[in-house]
């Protein structure tokens, strides 16, 4: 896939980060990724990024990261997959060439390790890694890697090949003026925590697509919102916010690192297996498994 097709691709529809399975001592179950993967490939995501924020990317080694890529892309059938690359700029250029021989479709370039850096700093590091693959690279803007409108121009200017903005650092004024001043050169991705809250805001600032983490437990109930946002049907839209998500982000809100660990939790109660999370990050408590449980099959 070139990375203008990449491009496309990832404007056409619905996005999702899929999780990564772990058995009981936390070592990756590859049965059940591929099954995961099959699964997710039944309800028309345009694209998955594997593994992402939400396939706990920070907590896999650099090998099992090439591992995980190149099992989502043999099981995905025709939906392109998107390897991960980050940590500093020497690690991430390695993930990233890693990912491209793994097969992967293109490259999610997520933030640097640790340090809070100058923008030529940045523009330097994703640089780098566009110059270290011939696939497309969606750079991904939160935490420490925060892109200026004239930084991207620049970057886009020296790299053909970077062809995405994913944004989930939440300040739509910048997203507005990134948009506007770069126009079709990019795609431009919604990629707040659960960002059907954030999903009108950002469509308004010209960011018709994001990935959803909830597709990964409710495929159905994320695709039905996903329909009626881009067909003006806030009923249906307030509906599911009011029913669903609000009550989702309050769960999720209880605890440090929920944000993936509820996702896990609700493939689980959908009778799906994922695992537990690995550490740093915990697992839902049994009463919070209960309440996930019931919020979910009230909403199927």
């Amino acid at each position: 896939m070139t990375p203008n097709e990449l491009k496309i691709a990832l404007g056409s529809g619905l996005l999702s980060f899929p999780v990564t399975t772990f058995k009981p001592d936390l070592s990756i179950d590859e049965e059940a990724y591929r099954a995961h993967i099959d699964w997710l490939d039944g309800f028309g995501a345009a694209v998955l990024f594997a593994p992402g924020g939400t396939g706990e990317l920070f907590s896999l080694t650099p090998a099992e990261v090439a591992a995980v890529t190149k099992m989502a892309k043999t099981s995905a059938g025709k939906t392109p997959i998107l390897g991960g690359a980050a940590y500093g700029t020497a690690m991430a250029v390695e993930m990233a060439k890693a990912a491209e021989a793994a097969g992967a479709d293109g490259i999610l370039l997520l933030p640097p390790y640790l340090m809070f850096c100058e923008q030529e700093g940045l523009v330097a590091h994703v640089e780098a890694v566009c110059n270290a693959v011939e696939i497309g690279v969606v750079v991904y803007n939160r935490d420490n890697i925060v892109l200026t409108a004239d930084s991207l121009q620049t970057l886009c200017d020296r790299c053909p090949n970077l062809i995405g903005f994913k944004d989930g650092y939440g300040e739509v004024d910048r997203v507005i003026e990134i948009t506007t001043k770069l126009g079709d050169r990019m795609v431009y991705i919604g990629g707040m925590p659960t960002h059907e809250l954030y999903a009108t805001a950002y469509f308004a600032a010209g960011v018709t697509t994001y990935s959803s983490a909830v597709f990964n437990f409710v495929p159905e109930l994320a695709q039905r919102f996903y329909a009626a946002l881009l067909s003006g049907d806030t009923k249906t839209t307030d509906s599911i916010l009011k029913n669903f998500f609000f009550p989702l982000t309050t769960l999720r809100n209880r605890r440090k690192g929920y944000a993936v660990s509820i996702i896990k939790a609700g493939l689980e109660v959908r009778g799906r297996k994922a695992g537990p999370v690995r550490p740093p990050l915990v697992d839902l408590t049994a009463s919070e498994m209960d309440d996930l449980k019931a919020l979910v099959d009230a909403n199927l």
